[in-house]
Parts: structure tokens; C-alpha cells; sequence
């Protein structure tokens, strides 16, 4: 042993932190969001699932029984869903056909349109619907104009009060929901691949055909996923355009539950919807991580 060794003092690294320690930090910090969440988003849903529940539970699941086998409601179902399905591939449908326009054929005006279809991403559906009124509606500008072309009531558009008119509504307002991830997904396609395709004599629909779409699809299937769960939910454009024999889910719920007050009836409904949303979100993860899954390995 020196005397350098005996003079100069121990150095004592610091204690390492309890595991335990660095395990629990993430978890208290995510603990505030995870509350916010629980209280704005699940207790609400949790308390109309139990509502409906505990009342089916106490009279023998008569209410159940009674709400899901009424008419009302297959027909409620039924509208629904074909509003729903109708809709989505209306947007599907215009939805790429806009997409593939702004971004493959150069016009005047393009960026112009990219910002209104962004507006009208930020626009509650009622205004839409409001629009179509005054287009579309007994007094709207299309009526005066027959009116005043033809001089008779004979040539009066009024298909605004029927499911086709709410079709239509639901495609004009949730078509830009399509739009913009197609949009985003031909900005990352390589250009170079359409020089090689149009190169070797391959016409623009077969580029898109085999080259844009192919490319594409994950965003459309995830526009048209989002536009379906959407539509099943969408309650203002059916209401504020005014067709009363035009009655979905959401529009039962709010029959049963405001306009009647019948709570337990409008909690069974509310049920349904929840776990029919719930079921179709489901099923596209799984279909899609594993067609995702299939394309990735091949």
C-alpha cells in the first residue's frame, strides 16, 4: 500500500434508484389522463350499460325482451344499417374520385379545393344539412327555379325527407373524411413508379388500377372503416332534415329516452349502439392487422 492511497479519500459511487422506483414513475403519470378519460369517456357508457342491465335484471329481462323485439326497432336496425352501408360506399366512391383528381390531374384552383374540403372537416353536420335546405328543400332554390321555369308544382324535387336525401346529406358531409387520407397516401407514393408504368404503354386506368390503388388501400379502408362507424351514430343530419319516417338508432334512442322519457327503453337501445360501434371497431383491427400482417411478410 502507497501513501497516495492512504492520504486520497474513497470514492463511493451514488446508490443506484430502487427498481421499483423507475417502474412506478410511468404509472402515476399516466394515472391523471387515464381518470380524465375514465370519468368524461367510460363512466358514461358504463352507466348506461349497467342502467339497462340492472333494469333488465329486475323485471326478468321484460324490457330487453320487449325493446328488441318490437318492430320499431328491427325497422330502427334495418335503417340503419342500410344508411350506414349506402353512405359509406357513396364516399368511398366520390371520396376517391376527388382524391385521385386533386392529386394526378393538375388544375387551376386545386389548393383551393384541398382547403375547402379541410373546412369542411371542422363544419358541424347540421350546417350541411341546413344547405340542403335551402337548396333542396319545398322552398329551396332548385324548387323556385322549376317553378319558375316550368309554371307548375309538378316538377318539385322533394326527396330531401326520405333516406335518399339523408344519403346524400351523410356522402356531402363525410367525404372529405375519405379524401384526406387518400390524399396523404399519393403524396407518399413514389412518382417514379408511375413514370415506369405510363412508360411501358400502360393506360392512366390501369396505373390506377394496378399501381395507385394497391398502394392506397390501407387508407381507404381506413377512411371507410371511420365514415361507417360514423353514419351508424349520425344523429343531426336525420334530424334536422326533417324526415320523420327516417327513424335510426339514434334517433329512437332519442325518441324513447327525451321525447317519452322512457329511460330503461332508451338505456336497451343505447346498449345496442355501443356494442354494435364496438363490434364493427373490432372487427377492422383484427381484419386489418392481419391483412396488414399477410402483406408484410409476402
Amino acid at each position: 500500500m502507497t501513501l497516495s492511497t492512504v492520504l486520497e479519500p474513497e470514492v463511493t459511487e451514488p446508490p443506484e434508484r430502487p427498481a421499483a422506483h423507475r417502474v412506478w414513475r410511468p404509472v402515476l403519470w399516466s394515472l391523471p389522463p387515464l381518470a380524465v378519460v375514465a370519468l368524461i369517456a367510460v363512466y358514461p357508457i358504463a352507466r348506461v350499460l349497467t342502467e339497462s342491465t340492472e333494469t333488465a335484471s329486475g323485471r326478468g329481462l321484460g324490457v330487453w325482451s320487449q325493446v328488441l323485439g318490437s318492430r320499431s326497432f328491427r325497422d330502427a336496425l334495418w335503417r340503419t344499417v342500410s344508411i350506414a352501408v349506402c353512405s359509406t360506399a357513396g364516399c368511398l366512391v366520390l371520396g376517391t374520385f376527388v382524391a385521385v383528381v386533386l392529386a394526378f390531374v393538375p388544375f387551376p384552383g386545386a389548393g383551393v379545393v384541398g382547403r375547402v374540403i379541410d373546412t369542411i372537416l371542422t363544419l358541424p353536420s347540421f350546417l350541411i344539412t341546413l344547405a340542403f335546405t335551402f337548396l333542396y328543400g319545398t322552398a329551396g332554390a332548385v324548387n323556385a327555379l322549376l317553378d319558375r321555369i316550368g309554371g307548375t308544382r309538378s316538377l318539385t324535387v322533394d326527396f330531401l325527407t326520405t333516406p335518399t336525401g339523408v344519403v346524400l346529406a351523410e356522402i356531402t358531409y363525410f367525404t372529405p373524411f375519405v379524401v384526406r387520407p387518400l390524399l396523404a397516401a399519393f403524396a407518399q407514393l413514389p412518382r417514379e413508379q408511375l413514370d415506369v408504368a405510363a412508360s411501358l404503354g400502360a393506360s392512366p386506368w390501369r396505373v390506377l388500377r394496378q399501381v395507385v390503388l394497391p398502394e392506397a388501400w390501407p387508407a381507404l379502408a381506413a377512411g371507410g372503416s371511420l365514415v361507417l362507424l360514423l353514419t351508424l351514430n349520425e344523429f343531426g343530419i336525420v334530424l334536422f332534415t326533417g324526415a320523420k319516417g327516417v327513424i335510426t338508432l339514434p334517433a329512437l334512442i332519442y325518441t324513447r329516452g327525451i321525447v317519452t322519457f322512457d329511460l330503461p327503453g332508451a338505456a336497451v337501445l343505447a346498449s345496442v349502439q355501443v356494442l354494435l360501434s364496438l363490434t364493427l371497431y373490432v372487427a377492422y383491427r383484427l381484419i386489418f392487422g392481419r391483412v396488414t400482417r399477410i402483406r408484410t411478410e409476402g
